[in-house]
């Protein structure tokens, strides 16, 4: 398991309402059109990152989990690495549920974004606070996507 830690802050125009992302960024400023950015004024961007944790999250077998923590809200996100991320980005990193990669990617397949944030985390990081995100991978096989978590246990297999 490795891990790194980005120190951030929240700002007065995070609405945390984005449907399918979330993300941290330096710049200092945000408009209150960018419904995905969480925290803003971050110590890292996705190239700054740890080179162990870089390395291990490139990779489609390693599960990474984000702990943000903020005013006294904790709330932990788990998705997966990618053997396509590149890590590039030195200004910002993204968090996405679905399976999209550019190089401010960290996380694919996360299982919230933004819009499914505790909503007190939402409201502590929208009143500017400190914020800690706390990154974590771990090797794991990844489940092979199944209709049977959308229609039942009888779906999707086949009958004898």
């Amino acid at each position: 398991m490795t891990g790194d830690i980005v120190r951030a802050r929240g700002h007065s125009n995070v609405t945390a309402l984005h449907p399918s992302t979330f993300e941290i960024t330096r710049d200092r400023e945000i408009s209150i059109a960018a419904d995905c950015i969480i925290a803003v004024g971050a110590d890292k961007g996705a190239a700054d990152l740890s080179e162990a944790f870089r390395a291990a999250a490139a990779d489609d077998n390693t599960m990474i989990t984000a702990t943000i923590s903020c005013g006294g809200f904790t709330e932990t996100v788990s998705g997966w690495g990618c053997s396509k991320l590149s890590f590039a980005e030195k200004n910002s990193m993204v968090f996405r549920v679905s399976n999209f990669v550019c190089d401010r990617t960290v996380m694919i397949g996360a299982d919230k974004p933004a819009a499914r944030l505790n909503r007190g985390l939402a409201s502590a990081l929208a009143a500017g606070k400190e914020a800690t995100i706390e990154l974590r991978t771990e090797k794991s096989v990844r489940p092979e996507p199944s209709f049977d978590l959308l229609f039942g246990s009888e779906h999707g297999r086949e009958r004898t």
